[in-house]
């Protein structure tokens, strides 16, 4: 029995995945200090090793790109790094908004690689 358990073990540990993450989960948008934008903070820790580089992405239901401001729209974010980070949209497309999403960009493409998305999604 024990055999058959250290087997399983040594199978499973290969399989687990590793990604980043991206909080809250349910942003709100919020006003900010320039007329006509709205603003929400978001935050993402990566538990990638593999990964270095991030890129943002603000959606429709649809999975449409919505034009949007940030600092950076593809930022650095070393292993175990954490960043905070806003972002503005035109109070006109607030509706529009449905996802807020970050992707992992593999730097070298020959390499195998699995490329993680992860999405916020408001209310």
């Amino acid at each position: 029995m024990i055999k058959y358990i250290s087997i399983l073990l040594v199978l499973l540990v290969p399989l687990s995945s590793f990604a980043h993450e991206m909080t809250p989960t349910y942003p709100k948008w919020r006003i900010s200090s320039y007329e006509g934008l709205l603003v929400t903070e978001m935050q993402m820790f990566n538990k990638r090793y593999d990964v270095e580089y991030y890129e943002i992405a603000v959606l429709d239901e649809e999975w449409n790109p919505i034009p949007f401001v940030s600092s950076y729209k593809i930022f650095k974010l070393d292993y175990l790094g954490k960043i905070n980070f806003e972002i503005y949209i035109r109070e006109q497309d607030k509706d529009k908004v449905e996802y807020v999403c970050s992707r992992s960009k593999m730097r070298d493409k020959k390499a195998p690689g699995i490329t993680s998305m992860i999405c916020s999604r408001f209310e």
